[in-house]
Parts: C-alpha cells; structure tokens; sequence
C-alpha cells in the first residue's frame, strides 16, 4: 500500500520542530509528507521545508477541521492517509504499525494510542490513560450496544484512512466545528466497516487545559452533536462514558496527584456546562457563541 501522511498545521513553535523530526525518523513505506499550513507566521513552513515535506500554505481564514483534511487527501496519492497533528510526536515504527490492520480489507480506519507528554499533568495523564488503553481492539456495529458511543471513538491526531472507503463514505464534512474523526467513524461503522485501535502504534500527545478551555472545548462538542444527532441517536450519548471517566478520574487522582481532585471537580462541572450550553447554541445569539467557543472562526460562517 501506498502511504501518504498529512499534517494540518499553523504555528506550531518548538514542539512542531520535534514533531517533524520524529515523522521523519519514523515510517519507513510513506512516499509523500503533506503538510498544510494555515498562513503560519512563525517558523513551521521553515521547518516543514527542512525536512522535505511538500507543503501547501492556504489562508488562516479557510482552515476548517473537515475541509482542510479533504483537501489534503484530493492532493495526496496514497492508498492510506495517515494525519498527523502538529503537537503530536510519534515513536519510532509507530506509522508502521497503524498500517498494520489494513490487511483486513473492511478495515475503513484506525487510531493509536497516545500518550502524555513529559509536562503533563496528572488531569491530562489520566485522560490519556482512560481514553487509550494497553490493548488493541478492532470494532465493528456488533459492538454498538456493548460500547455506545465508544464504538466510533477516533482522533485525527493520530489516525489512519482507507483512502477508497474514505472517498465511499464522502469524506469528512467541509465545515464542522471538530470531531471530523468520529463522524466519519460513524459513517463508517452504520456502512458495516471496521474501525481499528491499534495500541503499540504510539505518540506523545496531551494537553494541560484550564478549566476555562475544557468548557470551551465542550461546548463545541454540543456544538457537533447538535448538529449531528444521528450520531447519539445510533450509538447513544455520552453521559454512561462521562460517568466512567469520572470516578476512573477519582480513582487515579486518589493515588497519583489528590491535590488536583478540587481542580478536577471543577473541570467536570465545566465541561458538562459547556456541553449542554453547546447543545443549545442556536438559542444562544451569534456574538455569545463565539465567546464561548474555543474553534472562533468557525464562528465566521455564521
């Protein structure tokens, strides 16, 4: 199989230097690195062209989740696409391997596993933890009622597409707020498709939000699933996962890091009052949701 690998970026400051690098060093059957840059104005381009990446700058203004991966993948020849985000830092051999489940042809998509960074916090260390287990697993719609909405749990900051299936399946949509990754799993798995998690396929990637971005964040999840409410109509809401992190939460910081627990409380509250408002954002008027929202200029189409 032809590989392509594609890294949306804008910015991207030191740890996109070592992203690339580590990108480099890393995959051994990719032909082509695409990196499309949203009008950078510091130093990624720069680094982008040293080592080698084609690369296609387009304006800040038009970067979308969906459409500017789309774009990417038209431009790109592989079988498979591999994206890549730019603060993610893949291991050796970890591209390799995400390409390991497309033997099985109804293989549509797969995602590896991600791991904190060294400056994470033990919030986000036990987010990683939760969401991206030791075992690799391959699903299917027959796991729709064991696993809810777990069965199409993607993430594009690592992930891997059959570029046929993907195209079948009309790509991810052109303006989405985020989450391009499970609509197009969900996609996927309603067409009888299989959806991989492949665990020794590994990256360094996480984030220290504060509660403020976590609230921002969720709301653009309600966003999403306001938007898209055949997602939980076919597999479910989220709630029966948000309570599972929780207490999986409790627990950890129990043992790990119990000074955080206040911090952790308000999180959770943040992040349920951000969803709920994100449910609701069409009452909400057009200047207040940008406020609330941490993807603004998708804002800008409204």
């Amino acid at each position: 199989m032809k590989v392509s690998i594609i890294i949306p970026t804008y910015n991207g400051g030191s740890l996109w230097e070592k992203s690339a690098k580590a990108i480099r060093e890393s995959y051994s059957q990719s032909s082509e690195v695409l990196v499309i840059d949203s009008s950078s104005n510091d130093s990624t381009v720069e680094v982008a062209r040293k080592y080698n990446f084609f690369i296609e700058v387009i304006p800040s203004s038009e970067f979308n989740h969906g459409g500017t991966r789309n774009k990417a993948v038209k431009n790109s020849t592989g079988d498979i696409v591999v994206f890549i985000t730019q603060d993610a830092i893949p291991k050796k051999e970890s591209i390799d391997r995400i390409l390991a489940p497309f033997s099985d042809p109804d293989v549509a998509c797969a995602y590896g596993r991600q791991l904190p960074h060294n400056d994470a916090n033990p919030l986000a260390k036990h987010a990683r933890k939760f969401n991206y287990g030791e075992n690799s697993y391959v699903s299917d719609i027959t796991d729709s009622d064991r696993l809810g909405l777990k069965t199409v749990f993607m993430s594009n900051s690592f992930s891997a597409y059959r570029v046929s299936i993907f195209n079948e399946l009309g790509a991810f949509p052109e303006n989405t707020i985020l989450c391009e990754d499970m609509y197009l799993a969900a996609k996927a798995i309603l067409a009888n498709f299989k959806i991989a998690y492949v665990a020794d396929a590994e990256v360094y990637h996480s984030h220290n939000y504060t509660v403020i971005e976590e609230f921002k964040r969720y709301f653009d999840i309600g966003v999403f699933h306001q938007d898209e409410p055949w997602i939980r109509k076919s597999f479910g809401g989220a709630s029966g996962e948000g309570k599972k992190f929780i207490f999986s939460e409790l627990r950890y910081l129990l043992k790990n890091g119990i000074l955080w627990l206040p911090i952790a409380c308000v999180n959770n509250i943040a992040k349920l009052a951000g969803y709920k408002l994100g449910q609701r954002y069409k009452r909400i008027p057009a200047i207040f949701r940008r406020k609330l929202s941490m993807h603004k200029r998708y804002w800008d189409n409204f």
